[in-house]
């Protein structure tokens, strides 16, 4: 039996006064979150030289402000340990080179917070949840139910800039992962117009590209925003109309890069991609707009949760692997630029250049499966 993890979002309905208490928790975890980074800033200031010293310095606690600021009494005290936590990683990642120096929090940042279960402090009620701190449970819509063998281990609560509050419930079971046995693969090559071309018949996925569909729309709430007086009451009516737009673009995007991705984890027992790097793609290559409409990223770590929830696996192969000049036939290789949409081989084969990348992915992923 092995430890699995599994999240379940849904939409709040809080009312007046729980959206009181909960804006009360977002600012104090951002309060606090910002009071102990000025003070390990200051600590870092003075040690940066001597990493070994700063590095044993101990940690602030949000136990510590409570006497100077009571109203942080008023708000769950899990919540607040969970922005210490936060901290502490965000430093982590610092040291090891991985991101930036941690930056403070602003109220134009993501506003969250995340609680803990302890001794049956969180339940779910008919359609409600029961949050710490809260006197009434609040209402949710339930669409799916979560199994009762489930245990609840956290709750992340998210307010959107459209005012809209979710709830992420974490959860925890245990499950006898027995790998299947291989025998459907399918490599996928991305494609910027169509998110993948599969290599069994050459299909793609044909990606509505919801963001470019939506560009005229985006474009007139955005002049109409800007002229705008900044704070009155005209400027955040508008406002809400480009951030629900925005939204409306991420759901449609979500939805259908979960039913692709469960398709495909339902039809074949190992996917194969190319390890891409987004961010430098679009930066070098100027596909910006492309690849934040094509979601890739969100779409890979569907496929890999939802392949391995069934024993299944998703093999990635190295980004620098030569899969476009490769001839899928006889293995020659040749520049291919990027206007050439079809590729010809001398050994006479001639095919669409992405179907032909897609079937490179999957016999290279092949290989890597003999080896291992």
């Amino acid at each position: 039996m092995t430890h699995q993890n599994k999240a379940f979002k849904f939409r709040l309905y809080p009312h007046e006064e729980q959206k009181e208490l909960l804006e009360k928790t977002f600012g104090c975890v951002r309060f606090v979150y910002n009071k102990m980074l000025a003070e390990r800033k200051e600590l870092y200031e003075k040690f940066k030289n001597d990493k070994e010293r700063l590095k044993k310095q101990k940690w602030p606690t949000p136990a510590k402000y409570k006497e100077e600021f009571p109203f942080l009494k008023e708000v769950d005290s899990l919540a607040l340990a969970n922005a210490q936590i936060n901290l502490q990683n965000a430093y982590k990642n610092f040291f090891k080179g991985r991101t930036e120096f941690p930056k403070f929090k602003s109220k134009k940042h993501k506003q969250s917070y995340t609680t803990n279960m302890v001794n049956g402090n969180i339940k779910l009620e008919n359609g409600h949840i029961q949050l710490p701190k809260f006197k009434k449970p609040i209402k949710m819509k339930q669409h799916r139910e979560i199994p009762a063998e489930y245990k609840i281990k956290s709750c992340t609560i998210s307010k959107t800039k459209s005012g809209q509050y979710y709830i992420s419930i974490l959860t925890e079971y245990e499950k006898e992962m027995e790998p299947v046995k291989i025998q459907k693969v399918v490599g996928l090559d991305f494609a910027m117009d169509g998110l993948y071309v599969e290599s069994e018949r050459g299909e793609k996925a044909n990606y509505p590209r919801y963001y470019r569909q939506a560009l005229d729309k985006l474009a007139k709430a955005g002049r109409i925003l800007s002229r705008r007086k900044k704070g009155s009451s005209r400027w955040e009516k508008q406002r809400l109309k480009v951030a629900k737009l925005h939204e409306k673009i991420a759901n449609q995007r979500m939805n259908f890069l979960h039913h692709k991705s469960k398709e495909l984890a339902i039809t074949y027992d190992a996917v194969v991609i190319e390890d891409l790097d987004m961010k430098g793609m679009s930066q070098a290559l100027h596909f910006g707009k492309s690849v934040h409409d094509n979601g890739w990223g969100m779409f890979t770590r569907f496929l890999e949760y939802k392949l391995k929830e069934q024993g299944k696996q998703l093999i990635k192969i190295d980004k620098w692997f030569p899969s476009t000049k490769k001839c899928s036939c006889c293995g020659k290789e040749k520049e291919m630029p990027l206007s050439e949409r079809v590729y010809q081989c001398s050994c006479g084969l001639v095919l669409d250049r992405d179907h032909n990348s897609a079937i490179n992915i999957k016999n290279e992923g092949l290989g890597l499966l003999a080896l291992a």
